[in-house]
């Protein structure tokens, strides 16, 4: 999928979290997680918990980027 979740982990780190701390406070899976740390398709309520959570705009969160330009 063509998004990156870079803004999201940014936002992580600035505010003194880990990915785990992330999971817990959203109720995930240790698999959404990771799906999102290799930029795949996460569904559009896991986007809203986060933004819940974290007080932000999905595009605080993640971004777009062709998938030739995805790292």
């Amino acid at each position: 999928m063509p998004f990156s979740y870079t803004k999201l982990w940014v936002q992580l780190v600035s505010r003194g979290w880990n990915k785990e701390d992330l999971r817990c406070a959203i109720g995930a899976s240790p698999t959404t997680i990771a799906a999102m740390g290799r930029n795949e398709n996460v569904s559009m309520g896991v986007i809203g918990r986060i933004c819940d959570v974290l007080d932000c705009q999905p595009g605080d969160i993640l971004e777009y980027v062709p998938e030739d330009k995805l790292a």
